[in-house]
């Protein structure tokens, strides 16, 4: 229990009438949670060997997977795997995961060096492959790296029924390389895994980059923990999202642990900390009458049955504007970051369907709420596609699609970039 700390922010102070209650929970981790750093791990490294792959995407793309497995720690089961229209084991040969030492990861680059690009690119059967690895290995600590440069070629339906069976399998990193790549299909990677999206324009960061996911999943020694929340009879959870250092909304990953009771997966930790953004609406016909305490909701850290840590939320109904229009710093900004990305991705999803207003309108929003946050970054890659009349106000008028890839590419990397978000201190 040491390790684990919950800590809730909130302004407690609702005006009278009101029925929503907000709260950011801040959960860190120590270094004594779990078993030593030496916790039973499996990671595969998924490769897209598709034709666009092919000349310096693909040099560099072999340089990073055999970073990726020199940072591998002694005794760590793992995989590399081809990705085209179908998934190939490049080592070991066979379906199984080997044992990371020094003849294996020897090996390892080896057969990495006979990469070769040509076919296209079927994201689900590499997802699949690397779920049958994981399968038969009884590591806690499951991680994968997905890197690609084009778009999935196959059917919606298809792609999600292969992440639905990996859901709570293992945590998955999704990374877009070059200027075809999709940030919708990154983040939905993302989203059900539990990972990590990111792209780039230039491989020569992905040496770089690969190195930091294997350090980052090296560095865990607890997997299953879950966020179980608690709320009064007749509430409703609005939503749970993850919102530090990335944005993933975890409300439809709720499992029902009892009619007012739900546990929320929130992965695999080492020692660090994570912010989540709750949201729940009280029951009008329960909620306190002036000057009166209730509890909006109970927030626990839990694994398998222990409970780690403990936070409240609170609501007090009042009269005094001065105490229920306070924000509290973090609600607030975290509830504009996640705004901006919603209306970023929204906004794209719009242009790529030829929706020109609601594009527009969603863009808009985006470039005002960037403007906002100071996020001037982001602002200067949406000007690419939007031409930017008052940034203040979100008054812009979208572009023609350009010939140019650069362009469409920096808007994807502008919505992958909004998930990612700065933490404020306190009240």
């Amino acid at each position: 229990m040491t390790d684990v700390v919950a800590e809730v922010f909130q302004n407690e102070y609702l005006p009278v009438g009101a029925t929503v209650a907000d709260a950011v929970v801040t959960v860190t981790v120590g270094g004594g949670l779990g078993v030593a750093s030496g916790a039973p791990a499996a990671e595969v490294i998924m490769i897209d060997c598709s034709g666009s792959m092919s000349g310096e995407r693909l040099v560099q793309a072999r340089k990073a997977a055999a970073v990726a497995v020199d940072t591998l720690r002694d005794g760590v089961a793992f995989a590399v795997v081809a990705g085209t229209d179908w998934a190939q084991m490049v080592y070991p040969d066979q379906q199984t995961l080997a044992v990371a030492g020094p003849a294996t990861r020897a090996a390892a680059k080896g057969a990495i060096k006979h990469l070769k690009a040509g076919g296209g690119t079927q994201i689900g059967t590499w997802l699949t492959l690397a779920r049958e690895l994981f399968l038969a290995d009884r590591a806690e600590i499951r991680h994968a790296i997905l890197l690609t440069d084009g778009r999935n070629g196959e059917s919606a339906r298809t792609f999600d029924a292969a992440l639905e069976q990996c859901k709570g399998l293992f945590v998955c990193d999704s990374r877009g390389v070059g200027q075809n790549w999709s940030a919708a299909e990154l983040i939905k990677v993302a989203d059900a895994l539990l990972g990590t999206a990111d792209g780039m324009k230039d491989p020569a960061g992905l040496e770089a980059d690969f190195r930091a996911m294997i350090e980052a999943a090296m560095g865990k020694t607890v997997a299953g923990v879950t966020l179980r929340l608690w709320t009064p009879a007749g509430a409703t959870v609005r939503f749970v999202k993850q919102v530090h250092p990335e944005i993933l909304d975890l409300t439809g990953r709720r499992t029902d642990v009892s009619a007012r009771v739900g546990d929320y997966p929130i992965g695999a930790w080492g020692a660090e900390s994570r912010d989540y953004h709750l949201s729940v609406e009280l029951d009008p016909g329960t909620i306190g009458v002036l000057g009166e305490e209730k509890l909006a909701a109970r927030v626990s850290v839990v694994r398998g049955e222990e409970v780690l840590a403990k936070g409240l939320v609170r609501a007090v109904w009042t009269d005094e504007d001065e105490k229920s229009t306070r924000l509290n710093r973090r609600v607030a900004h975290y509830s504009g970051a996640a705004e901006l990305a919603a209306a970023i991705q929204e906004g794209l999803a719009a242009r790529e369907a030829g929706d020109t207003v609601t594009a527009t309108a969603r863009l808009g929003r985006a470039v005002q709420l960037a403007t906002e946050s100071g996020r001037s970054d982001t602002v200067q890659l949406l000007a690419r596609v939007v031409e930017v009349q008052d940034a203040v106000t979100g008054t812009v008028q979208l572009k023609r699609r350009s010939e140019n890839k650069d362009v469409d590419i920096d808007a994807e990397i502008a919505s992958l970039g909004s998930r990612k978000t700065t933490r404020v201190r306190p009240n």
